[in-house]
């Protein structure tokens, strides 16, 4: 009799980031022995912030159970957090997983759901500052691993994360086979992808895009903190 395959469940949600769930998903499909499914909290077509719509995914409450949760970051990650069904489902999925895993803000769902506290753990450099709040350690790494953590930094991070995590469920071989497959050699054209590596002019550029858009979100996620900690 074969063996049941390794499953990893993706979480969806609507305005996340695509490439927090594209760019893991394109590995985690690549990859010998492994199921993958993408659900989210309703099912059905989910879209992007970007409005690249995801259709057919799963019912997050149809899933028995997984080796591997991991949960992509995006615009919508406040709204993840404040919905209890969701919420709900992650608690219980994370019950049963071998590896809890992330990318981006995803890390601020597990850390919100109770799964990260004294756990180190990356978030995007932007929002890194809110997992203390849900008694997770802050770490800057881009890809972070705790014990049977693993979670991965801003959005681009996403293809470092995947392969650390499929050298660990199918072996560096067969990881490094596919990392050459998808031809993954980055070469940026610029070294700024860091704060601490970023022009000052360009520092600047992108905080002021952020105050336009990061109070709301970041109030949203403070104000979940608050009420978990009553």
């Amino acid at each position: 009799m074969s063996q049941p395959a390794f499953t990893i469940v993706e979480v969806v949600f609507p305005l996340m980031t695509q490439l927090d769930f594209t760019a893991p998903h394109q590995v985690f499909s690549r990859l010998p022995g492994i199921a993958t499914r993408v659900a989210s909290a309703t099912g059905g077509t989910i879209a992007s912030h970007e409005g690249l719509r995801f259709e057919g995914t799963e019912r997050l409450a149809d899933i028995a159970a997984c080796d591997l949760l991991f949960i992509p970051g995006g615009m919508g990650i406040a709204a993840v957090l404040n919905d209890a069904e969701t919420m709900a489902q992650v608690r219980r999925l994370a019950g049963g997983a071998r590896y809890l895993t992330s990318v981006c803000t995803g890390s601020l769902v597990l850390a919100g759901a109770g799964l990260l506290k004294g756990k180190r753990a990356a978030c995007h450099w932007a929002w890194r500052g809110q997992l203390a709040r849900f008694g997770a350690i802050p770490d800057s790494g881009r890809v972070v691993r705790d014990g049977d953590i693993i979670t991965g930094g801003g959005v681009t991070a996403g293809l470092d994360f995947a392969f650390t995590v499929a050298a660990e469920i199918v072996g560096p071989d067969a990881a490094e086979a596919l990392l050459l497959m998808l031809e993954y050699a980055p070469e940026p054209p610029f070294a700024g992808g860091r704060p601490e590596l970023a022009r000052p002019e360009v520092r600047q550029r992108v905080d002021e895009i952020y105050s336009a858009t990061l109070p709301k979100r970041m109030a949203e996620v403070e104000e979940y903190a608050r009420r978990m900690s009553l």
